[in-house]
């Protein structure tokens, strides 16, 4: 079996663990296909069976990115602070090999999308995970934005900006904005209203074979952002075109880790308050 093995080598940690994990990985009778922590790697001619990424979860999305449109199972490897995609330590990594190299896990695909920005009559186009986001920049005035699903409008928004969230992305900024959580496995996007300058902003859950376009009305100062890491300023008749990619985003899941389980550790979601026991109340 071969292994890519990606990370951000200017991190505490990661290049000792990277050399800890490529040895652990060819005494074990794997291959290392590529080790690349600059993260500049051309990964589309290089065939490889899982793609170990070590950091958090900003990590991982840069690696779904540089796999772009021929992704690789994906084992987090939890370098960072929450991790959240990232279910292992090193330790338990290198102790769950032998079951990788045997192919004795299970895969779960994850909805992602493709962003595409119309202006003057270029297009580019950004591959992503977590969420498209249409906010404010300098000089941070309010933006006036206009949503449409499948070539109907949806709604006028006024306000600090706009996101459109996979199900994964749904605990990361658009979670903090107010949005709903999403089971990981869902086939939708979640749009999220930031700051709306009226009561009635809502998010919205909609499906993934759905074509979304946020339109940049009149204001000067919105900014795109892709993932939290790609960006750029946007000008007034700007179309952000958000789609379902092409390809899935694979995540090894690791017996014993459930995604209710990292909700309720990581994030605390659904854990009840801490009570003082009756022998303090007395």
């Amino acid at each position: 079996m071969r292994f890519f093995i990606l990370g951000n080598g200017s991190k505490p940690f990661v290049a000792e663990s990277a050399e800890r994990l490529a040895a652990s990985i060819v005494s074990a009778g794997g291959e290392v296909a590529v080790l690349d922590l600059a993260r500049q790697a051309d990964l589309s001619s290089v065939e490889a069976d899982v793609a170990l990424v070590l950091g958090g979860d900003g990590t991982i999305l840069r690696a779904a990115r540089q796999m772009a449109f021929k992704q690789v199972p994906v084992l987090g490897v939890n370098l960072g602070r929450l991790g959240f995609l990232a279910d292992l330590t090193l330790d338990e990594a290198i102790e769950y090999l032998p079951s990788v190299l045997h192919r004795q896990f299970q895969l779960a695909e994850h909805v992602m999308f493709t962003c595409s920005v119309d202006n003057d009559g270029k297009t580019k186009e950004i591959l992503g995970l977590n969420e498209v986001v249409v906010r404010a920049g300098p000089p941070f005035k309010m933006l006036d934005l206009e949503l449409a699903i499948d070539g109907d409008v949806v709604a006028r928004f006024l306000g600090d900006g706009m996101i459109v969230s996979t199900p994964v992305g749904s605990t990361a900024h658009s979670l903090s904005a107010g949005g709903p959580v999403l089971g990981q496995e869902l086939s939708a996007f979640v749009i999220t209203p930031i700051c709306g300058h009226t009561l009635t902003s809502r998010p919205l859950v909609d499906s993934a074979d759905k074509t979304y376009t946020i339109r940049v009305r009149q204001d000067e100062g919105a900014w795109l952002v892709v993932d939290g890491q790609d960006c750029g300023p946007l000008q007034p008749g700007d179309r952000v075109t958000v789609r379902r990619a092409p390809v899935a985003f694979r995540l090894v899941k690791v017996p014993g880790k459930t995604y209710y389980q990292t909700l309720r550790e990581k994030l605390r979601w659904g854990t009840p308050p801490h009570y003082r026991n009756e022998l303090e109340l007395s």
